[in-house]
C-alpha cells in the first residue's frame, strides 16, 4: 500500500501526476518513486511510465537539485490509446521533499496536505487536517484548499492530498484463512486490527497496514474499534463467533461485519443473537457465508481474494454514500 510511501531507496526521484486532461492511466496524485535500479509503484505503465522512469534516471545521473514538470500527450507521441494529456512533476528527493515523505511515513492514520513547488528548487510543505504546518519550508504557502485530488494552482504550486485509508477491518482470527486475508490485503488502501487469542498464531512479520491484538479479551477490541469500521469474524471456535458476533451488532455504527461459515450456521447464529435481546434490522445485515457470488472454492487464497473483493466493493460503495453491500451466496460450509 503507497509502496511510493513506505519505501526508504535513496537516491531516488519522486514522480506525482500533477493534471490530467481527458482519459489518463491514473489519477492526480498517483507516484512511484524511481531509484536508478527499482521502480516503487506506478502512475500506470506503458510509455507514459517508461518516458518517466528514462527522465527521472536522467536527472539522477545528472544529480539535478531543481524540479522538472512536463506535458505528455498520451496520442501519437507516446502511442497509448488513452488520448488524453498528462502533466508530470518530478522531485529530487533530497532536503524537504526527503522530510516530507519521512514525516507522511510516520503517520499514515491522518489525512495530511502537501504543497509542492512545480518550478526551480523542490520545495514542499507538510499541513494536518486543520491546516497546521507540520514540516517543511516556510516560504511554502500557507492558504490553500482542501482538496480530495491533486491540484496546480495558477501561481505554480501543486497541492496534493495523501489521505490516511477510510476503511478499517477488524480481523478476528489467525488461522489459515485469516493469514490468507490478511496477505490479500496487504497492499490494499486499508488499515487492519488482527485479532487472536493465540500469540503463536501471527506470523513474524506482518504487512504494514497491519496491527496485530494478541488479547485474552477480544471483545474488547470491538468496543474500542473506530467508528464505520468493518468487522470480520473467523475465529477456531463457533462459541467465540457468537460471544464476537453479539458485541459486534451491539454497537452503534458498524460499517461493515462478515461471520465466516454455511447457510446453516446462519440460521443458527440468528436464533441465537435474537434470542440475546439484538434487533432484528442488525442481524439481518449481518453478512454470512462471506464472499462474492460463484466462487464455492473452499481454499484460503480463493476465500481471501473473494472477501478481498467483496470489501472493495462496500467500501467503495461506503464512500460514494451508497447503501450496504447486499448479502452474499455461500463460499463454504462450515
Amino acid at each position: 500500500m503507497n509502496e511510493w510511501l513506505t519505501t526508504t531507496a535513496r537516491p531516488a526521484v519522486l514522480v506525482t501526476v500533477a493534471r490530467v486532461e481527458g482519459s489518463a492511466p491514473r489519477e492526480p496524485g498517483a507516484k512511484f518513486l524511481v531509484t536508478e535500479s527499482t521502480l516503487h509503484d506506478t502512475i500506470g505503465g506503458g510509455h507514459l511510465e517508461l518516458r518517466a522512469v528514462e527522465i527521472a534516471r536522467e536527472m539522477l545521473a545528472k544529480g539535478a537539485t531543481g524540479v522538472r514538470h512536463e506535458r505528455f500527450g498520451l496520442g501519437p507521441s507516446l502511442g497509448q490509446c488513452c488520448g488524453g494529456v498528462v502533466w508530470l512533476l518530478f522531485e529530487p528527493v533530497t532536503d524537504s521533499v526527503a522530510e516530507m515523505l519521512t514525516v507522511l511515513r510516520g503517520n499514515r492514520h491522518d489525512d495530511y496536505w502537501r504543497v509542492a513547488s512545480i518550478a526551480g528548487r523542490p520545495r514542499n510543505a507538510v499541513f494536518d487536517a486543520e491546516g497546521t504546518l507540520v514540516a517543511g519550508d516556510a516560504d511554502v504557502p500557507h492558504h490553500f484548499p482542501r482538496t480530495s485530488s491533486a491540484i496546480v494552482l495558477p501561481d505554480g504550486w501543486l497541492v496534493d492530498p495523501v489521505a490516511a485509508p477510510a476503511a478499517h477491518l477488524v480481523l478476528f482470527g489467525a488461522g489459515h484463512v485469516g493469514a490468507a486475508i490478511v496477505r490479500a490485503l496487504a497492499e490494499l488502501p486499508c488499515t487492519i486490527t488482527w485479532v487472536d487469542e493465540r500469540d503463536d498464531m501471527f506470523p513474524a512479520q506482518v504487512p504494514a497496514n497491519v496491527i496485530v491484538e494478541a488479547t485474552d479479551t477480544p471483545e474488547a477490541v470491538v468496543a474500542s474499534a473506530p467508528p464505520g469500521a468493518s468487522y470480520l469474524v473467523l475465529t477456531h471456535s463457533h462459541a467465540l463467533d457468537e460471544r464476537l458476533s453479539a458485541a459486534i451488532l451491539a454497537r452503534d455504527n458498524v460499517g461493515w461485519f462478515g461471520l465466516i461459515g454455511s447457510k446453516t450456521k446462519r440460521v443458527l447464529f440468528e436464533r441465537r443473537l435474537a434470542a440475546r435481546g439484538l434487533p432484528a434490522d442488525r442481524i439481518d445485515a449481518m453478512v454470512c457465508p462471506i464472499g462474492l457470488p460463484g466462487i464455492t472454492d473452499k481454499a484460503p487464497a480463493v476465500i481471501a481474494a473473494s472477501v478481498a473483493a467483496q470489501l472493495l466493493i462496500t467500501w467503495e460503495a461506503q464512500a460514494h454514500g451508497a447503501a450496504a453491500m447486499p448479502r452474499q451466496p455461500a463460499l463454504q460450509e462450515n
